[in-house]
């Protein structure tokens, strides 16, 4: 199914806010930045070609509109009950494709960060937990409202319970009430609120700091933080180690720690 946006704007706009950080926008503020298939794949797509972008350190997520996003595309889904098999196989479809996309934001090497100005619901709130780091504005709110309509939130779920305390995460998936920006930070969901208008600029800004780094070493650490956080404490720390000689034996390693004893700025090579 087609998405249908006025004026044939893109569904995803793409560009640089700065030297070595990215912006991504979703661009369907018609339909709340609900995520449609076309706007999955465009999402997954940017998110991998960025990633292997060698001028890009940060990602910035953000959308145009009230609504950050209102997660999967309700209409899109319902026309495809009418199929064959009442839907089955583009249900199937969708979710595998909505979850491939969110593990592509995991995987990137590259961090990412949500710049959510409005409301995220469903998939809306699960690609908030699901990135890096998160800003919200002060008007910003967050749920998981599946179960009000007969759809637990289930894949939302997998990335929420992986971000905020586990009665916290449960009250979100059976209650489906909306919380509140400075909640989210408390629950550790965001990890910064701004005043309306500002979140933009705001995640630009972590984007920025990110990007002064040596690009190498951050792509280690991200990798590393989501592969030892399902580990044994034994384990994660046996792996941790071997994680932080391999570090040690890059040569940005090597510059940042001369750098810092010789009291200059280091000078990355990004290796």
């Amino acid at each position: 199914m087609q998405d249908s946006v006025p004026d044939a704007a893109p569904l995803l706009l793409v560009e640089e806010a700065e030297p070595g950080v990215a912006l991504l926008t979703l661009n369907r503020p018609h339909a709340r930045n609900a995520l449609s298939r076309e706007l999955i794949a465009a999402v997954h797509r940017e998110i991998e070609r960025l990633g292997n972008d060698p001028k890009i350190a940060a990602i910035v997520l953000a959308a145009n509109g009230k609504v950050f996003s209102s997660g999967h595309d309700l209409k899109e889904l319902t026309a495809h009950r009418s199929d064959a098999d009442g839907g089955l196989a583009f249900f199937r479809d969708t979710m595998q494709a909505c979850s491939a996309m969110m593990l592509a934001i995991v995987a990137c090497p590259k961090p990412v960060i949500a710049a959510v100005e409005g409301r995220a619901t469903a998939a809306g709130c699960q690609l908030v937990a699901t990135c890096d780091l998160a800003v919200a504005s002060e008007a910003a709110d967050f749920a998981t409202p599946g179960v009000n309509i007969g759809l637990f939130c289930s894949t939302p779920m997998v990335a929420l319970s992986r971000n905020v305390p586990r009665k916290r995460a449960m009250e979100m998936l059976l209650l489906g009430e909306a919380l509140s920006a400075a909640d989210a930070v408390s629950y550790g969901l965001v990890n910064r609120v701004t005043p309306a208008g500002d979140v933009r600029s705001e995640a630009i800004g972590m984007a920025r700091a990110i990007a002064a780094k040596s690009k190498a070493t951050v792509a280690i650490g991200k990798a590393a933080f989501y592969r030892q956080a399902d580990m044994p404490l034994g384990d994660a720390y046996a792996f941790a180690s071997e994680v932080m000689v391999e570090n040690m034996m890059k040569l940005d390693a090597a510059e940042g720690i001369c750098a810092f004893i010789e009291k200059r700025a280091p000078d990355w090579k990004d290796a």
